[in-house]
């Protein structure tokens, strides 16, 4: 209500303010305070870099990226919120997360930096960095939930994710077993 009461006086929040408001009141409860989410099917978006969830929101608005979650939210974000959005959420400092499986995250580890060679199966660390801290094309995947991780991956698979760089990854995911798929994002959960 103060914050309503200001804006009418004051005018409209800037940019970086309304974004916060917009992630502590429409995102959080999905997306958890500053972007660390704890539910495991929630991705957690502190620390991504701002440009690729620009772009994702942005195709979750036009629609070229679709998830029965988030559409509900959807409306209420405009095209115009998604740079400062992203940029919100680009500046929090992500929570490592936790490997629940040590023997598989070593697995995992083995195929995130060398890849497999006999599948066709790049290295992950390739596009994603060696620590999976992502660059300004490739997003950062350190930390993230593994049952998050394991359906992306999965959507990839199957071609149900097709916007951005998906035909890349769309290849990479069919030629990864769901065992290794499951290594991957063990080992990623805290690389």
């Amino acid at each position: 209500m103060v914050a309503l009461g200001a804006a009418v006086l004051l005018g409209p929040l800037p940019a970086g303010a309304a974004a916060a408001e917009m992630a502590s009141t429409l995102c959080v409860a999905c997306h958890g305070e500053g972007g660390n989410s704890v539910v495991p099917t929630f991705p957690k978006l502190a620390g991504m870099q701002a440009d690729y969830l620009a772009k994702q929101l942005t195709d979750f608005i036009a629609g070229r990226r679709t998830n029965d979650v988030m559409m509900p939210a959807i409306p209420s974000v405009t095209p115009g919120d998604a740079p400062a959005l992203a940029a919100y959420y680009a500046s929090q400092k992500p929570v490592p997360g936790k490997v629940d499986d040590p023997t598989l995250a070593a697995a995992g580890k083995k195929l995130y930096d060398t890849g497999n060679e006999a599948k066709g199966v790049a290295a992950c660390s390739g596009c994603h960095l060696p620590k999976g801290e992502g660059d300004e094309r490739n997003p950062r995947l350190a930390g993230q939930h593994q049952a998050y991780a394991i359906q992306q991956m999965m959507d990839f698979k199957t071609g149900v994710r097709k916007n951005d760089k998906g035909r890349v990854m769309r290849v990479i995911a069919q030629r990864m077993s769901e065992a290794e798929i499951k290594a991957v994002a063990e080992y990623l959960a805290a690389p």
